[in-house]
């Protein structure tokens, strides 16, 4: 049998026995808004937590909408041309709308690739379209510290805002549990020192900051506590689809309406799984998401609750622009050089996490856990000896190989990635409550 996975712009065949044990990990079928834009114009009309859209809007001299950067396959080129519209309907004037890429302390997205992460050029001739710059102190300023010592340090162009809107993707993330909503203000347009706050150690080595979790999850309050701080804040949620459709669009107080999406998409997102397997296979959802080898531990991540502890988690992605920033290539170094334990106990010391090297932390869950292996052919030989798992040229060797050494034909696929979160529940188990 074949089984197409998640890779670049396309998908990578994986060809399998068809004697072997293949589970395939996907969602449900979702149901797929046949019209996204009059969804999106729907959702504003009867909101989630707060007046209608043009209720909010009427007034205002000055409105900023974040919108993620090209990390996250948002379907920015439906959203943004509906909310502006309504903007100057309701009688705000192009020119006091701004519009925001959060993008924590990723690189900025200009040029074609701004174009195609707008999604529409008469978004780009309307309104004032401009990226985050995290380590620009004149850029942000202070709203507050808060009760376990985050110094929030926010762009103003949000804070001073009459109206605030977030927009993005809700699907599993591997710490904050969820993201969208309160995840695209802080680290989305948070300040250097503030988002490596959020990213120390005392955050991400808790046992509740993890894929699917909010309840008891350290981050996620630390977030909503930044929130609560902005003042009145609201979002357009959206849900998509494995192929990138719209199934689901809710616009209303940041809060309530990122809840009331992470509830539609846990239904899908989250796979309970009857057993553990010795052999996984997995993507990183394919562009845009597996352009960097940083953004790949996602993937790694996502399934590892159904591995077999020392089993073999292969793992294809694309890595057309290499391992990433040059502070995660640094991190990299460092866990080559020190070691797993070492690296691991110097984190713990500090305050504050240096740039990009939370991801480093995260991949030495993936790395505790069994063999992993990557196929990525866009990572040169010096760059594969710095990823610290082990590099192949093809998957399906790869799995011929784990099934030879475990002696078991049982493989799981996971063609989406990180958007697909499985997790082991007996058939006798109860249901687990992870909000």
């Amino acid at each position: 049998m074949r089984v197409d996975i998640n890779f670049g712009k396309g998908s990578l065949p994986v060809e399998l026995s068809d004697d072997w044990q293949v589970t395939v990990v996907r969602k449900p079928q979702m149901p797929i808004e046949a019209d996204g834009a009059f969804a999106v114009k729907r959702a504003l009309q009867s909101p989630v937590g707060c007046a209608p859209f043009r209720e909010l809007a009427r007034g205002c001299s000055n409105v900023c909408i974040l919108i993620c950067d090209i990390t996250r396959p948002v379907p920015n080129g439906v959203i943004l041309p509906v909310l502006i519209k309504e903007l100057i309907a309701a009688g705000v004037e192009a020119k006091a709308i701004t519009v925001l890429i959060a993008t924590g302390l990723h690189r900025p997205n200009e040029g074609d690739e701004l174009a195609k992460l707008v999604g529409d050029p008469w978004v780009l001739e309307t309104v004032n379209v401009v990226n985050h710059f995290a380590a620009r102190d004149d850029d942000h300023v202070l709203v507050g510290t808060t009760n376990s010592g985050t110094v929030v340090r926010l762009d103003r162009r949000f804070v001073n805002a009459d109206l605030k809107i977030a927009t993005g993707l809700v699907e599993p993330h591997f710490f904050a549990g969820y993201s969208g909503g309160r995840k695209v203000i802080a680290p989305g347009v948070a300040h250097a020192e503030t988002i490596t706050t959020l990213h120390n150690a005392h955050f991400l080595e808790h046992p509740k900051t993890a894929n699917c979790v909010l309840e008891g999850n350290q981050l996620h309050a630390e977030q909503l506590e930044i929130v609560s701080m902005v003042g009145d804040a609201y979002a357009v949620n959206t849900v998509i689809d494995e192929h990138r459709q719209i199934s689901f669009v809710n616009f209303g107080e940041i809060i309530v309406s990122h809840l009331d999406a992470v509830s539609v998409i846990r239904r899908f997102a989250e796979i309970p799984i009857l057993e553990q397997f010795p052999t996984v296979v997995t993507s990183c959802a394919g562009y845009p998401l597996d352009q960097t080898y940083y953004q790949t531990v996602k993937g790694m991540v996502g399934p590892l609750d159904i591995l077999s502890p020392g089993g073999s988690l292969i793992v294809a992605s694309e890595c057309s622009e290499g391992l990433g920033s040059p502070q995660y290539v640094e991190a990299q170094r460092r866990l080559i050089s020190q070691g797993a334990d070492v690296f691991l106990e110097q984190l713990k010391c500090k305050t504050h996490a240096a740039i990009d090297e939370w991801q480093t932390e995260m991949l030495l869950k993936p790395m505790q856990r069994g063999d992993v292996q990557l196929y990525a052919p866009g990572l040169s030989n010096e760059e594969g000896e710095l990823t610290g798992v082990r590099m192949i040229e093809s998957v399906d060797q790869a799995v011929r190989e784990s099934i030879r050494k475990s002696n078991d034909t049982r493989v799981a696929i996971v063609p989406e990635g990180p958007y697909v979160v499985p997790f082991v529940r007996p058939n006798n188990a109860p249901s687990v409550n992870r909000r």
